[in-house]
């Protein structure tokens, strides 16, 4: 009786029965792979050139020793808040990431069902895939903790901000890993689940609060106290209050908020996310044990559909065009369509009840709306660009297909023009809203009309430009995290990375630094905001062509001189684009496995 009790104490103490084999499993696997090394260190090396230019920015070794001591506190603050913020958004997308496919690799390899005739439940399965990842994002935040302690030797940094930041970057870094858990089940493809998680955040954190502050803003409550109410589930509207609160107080005004409130209730989201996708887990895993899951989802031709396909045993050739057709004959949102159409109805439908919650205020016309409006549905657009084309050649080698593309007759040429309108198709469908509200309120007369050209020409150069760098990590790597991976931080470094170094070396160098402000007019983000500016709104909209001024971060030109900018710039990125995707073409037959 006594060694039983004092085995179920060791098992309990041990945490075994939370997470169970796959946890060991997982960090064995994870401490083994390359990658993950690769992340760290370039995780690392980021973070530490951007603290050295905010440090020669904030720190300039200039005047008296008593005007230096005074700029340690603020510099502190300036460090603090950089390293909070940097590491709140930049682990959130790795979690998306690193958990895009903890689920679905398990079934597409028909692993899940085994699992289950093992001890090993359902449970297990889902915390001991959570956990694993979340050790390794843990370990990124852990890089940042001795150089928080440090900054907090210069001054103007209270220890309740540094805890309090890490604990809501915790708890949020815990729902975003459920969410992408949770849609892993739903979804085999990588991509799909990346580009879900991410436009459900969007919706959940950004669209319906600021749904609900249109509808309640008139009531009787006060604006502040319906803010706090609204952004007390909101990560991002807490953490934007506890850094106006440590810099200056008194701009918060009466907005009440409260972080441990706030974590109790994202962890009380991610658990029912968590539980949610146990059973969900058990009832597929129980499915392909018994052979049912197959048989689901292969479903039996009707007598009806039968006799409507005109010679339903002729083999259809398709020559030198095979690739493209089986590109053109992917289903877009793979096997789960209900639930695509769902989410995608959802957000159309809230989407639409903004125009009209805005047209009742009478604001629809405004330019701030209409570029912002311009500006979200053009960043959605860019994540699709950026995700999608680096899994065109990956999902081809997890699904262990690529061997057997590569040994037909078709060239590597083929194959590229297959992936490129396979990925140009799955694109399209996020820009077309964006197109659709250009077009729709230049109509109205809420938009210039030469807005109609220059976005159409910046849109296509990312498109471009993205399309060539993702076939090329996509050949280059082996599984969709990394080329996904890459292919962000590609486009941080070339727009983001970069002109710091620029920056930085014109400050040590005490040279003058205007050819960072030309390189960075070249920036996809500079370049929209330009257009934004001086095309949207009524007032600028029934302006003519030749009073159009569009401000860059060096002067101003105009409509003429931007286009040609545009045009050259567009040049330039598709040259660029054509050179990835050429050297993607020339790996295809390298590292095959």
């Amino acid at each position: 009786m006594a060694a039983a009790l004092i085995n179920f104490v060791s098992q309990f103490l041990s945490l075994s029965w939370l997470t169970g084999p796959i946890f060991d499993k997982e960090l064995r696997v994870s401490s083994r792979r390359r990658r993950n090394y690769v992340l760290r260190s370039a995780y690392l090396a980021l973070f530490t050139i951007i603290l050295v230019f905010i440090w020669l920015e904030q720190v300039r070794y200039l005047g008296s020793a008593a005007y230096r001591i005074s700029r340690m506190a603020r510099a502190g603050q300036t460090f603090t808040v950089f390293i909070v913020w940097f590491q709140f958004c930049t682990i959130q997308l790795i979690a998306i990431i690193m958990l895009s496919t903890s689920i679905s690799d398990e079934i597409d390899n028909r692993t899940l069902g085994l699992l289950m005739t093992t001890p090993i439940n359902s449970f297990q399965i889902v915390m001991g895939k959570l956990f694993s990842k979340l050790l390794q994002i843990i370990l990124l935040l852990a890089i940042s903790l001795p150089l928080l302690a440090i900054v907090r030797i210069f001054g103007g940094v209270p220890w309740d901000y540094i805890i309090s930041s890490l604990c809501i970057t915790l708890v949020t870094i815990i729902f975003v890993s459920s969410l992408s858990m949770f849609f892993s089940i739903y979804f085999r493809k990588a991509y799909i689940v990346i580009i879900m998680t991410i436009l459900s955040l969007g919706v959940l954190f950004a669209l319906l609060p600021f749904l609900c502050f249109l509808i309640f803003k008139d009531m009787i409550i006060s604006e502040d106290k319906l803010i706090s109410i609204i952004f007390q589930a909101n990560p991002y509207g807490i953490m934007t209050f506890n850094t106006v609160v440590m810099v200056n107080p008194r701009n918060l005004g009466s907005i009440f908020y409260s972080w441990p409130l706030h974590c109790a209730i994202m962890l009380v989201s991610s658990g029912v996310l968590l539980s949610v996708s146990i059973i969900k887990v058990r009832k597929i895993a129980l499915l392909q044990a018994t052979g049912q899951l197959d048989r689901s989802i292969r479903k039996k031709p009707t007598d009806s559909t039968v006799k409507s396909r005109p010679n339903i045993s002729a083999i259809r050739p398709v020559g030198k065009l095979a690739f493209l057709w089986k590109e053109m004959r992917t289903p877009l949102f793979g096997r789960s369509k209900i639930i695509a159409i769902i989410v995608i109805s959802i957000s159309l439908i809230l989407l639409l009840l903004t125009y009209v919650l805005i047209a009742i205020e009478d604001n629809l016309d405004d330019q701030g709306v209409q570029a912002s409006y311009l500006a979200i549905l053009g960043c959605v657009g860019m994540l699709f660009a950026i995700v999608l084309p680096a899994t065109c050649v990956t999902s081809e080698k997890e699904s262990r297909c690529w061997p057997l593309i590569l040994t037909t007759t078709l060239s590597d040429w083929q194959i590229l023009l297959g992936k490129i309108i396979g990925t140009l198709r799955r694109c399209a469908p996020a820009w077309f809203l964006m197109f659709g509200h250009l077009i729709l309120f230049t109509l109205m007369g809420f938009i210039h009309p030469v807005a109609l050209i220059h976005i159409p020409v910046l849109v296509t150069w990312v498109i471009v430009f993205f399309l060539g760098t993702g076939i090329y990590f996509s050949s280059r790597f082996k599984h969709t995290t990394t080329a996904v991976i890459m292919n962000f931080t590609f486009a941080a470094v070339i727009w983001g990375l970069v002109p710091l170094l620029m920056l930085l070396y014109a400050a040590m160098t005490h040279t003058s630094d205007n050819y960072v402000e030309s390189y960075m007019n070249i920036n996809p983000l500079i370049q929209g905001a330009a257009v934004l500016e001086e095309t949207c709104g009524r007032t600028r909209a029934r302006r003519s062509v030749a009073e159009l001024r569009y401000h860059w971060i060096r002067g101003s030109t105009s409509a003429v001189e931007s286009t040609g900018f545009l045009l050259s710039s567009m040049l330039g990125y598709m040259l660029i684009g054509s050179l990835f995707a050429w050297r993607g073409k020339c790996r295809f037959r390298r590292n095959i496995f």
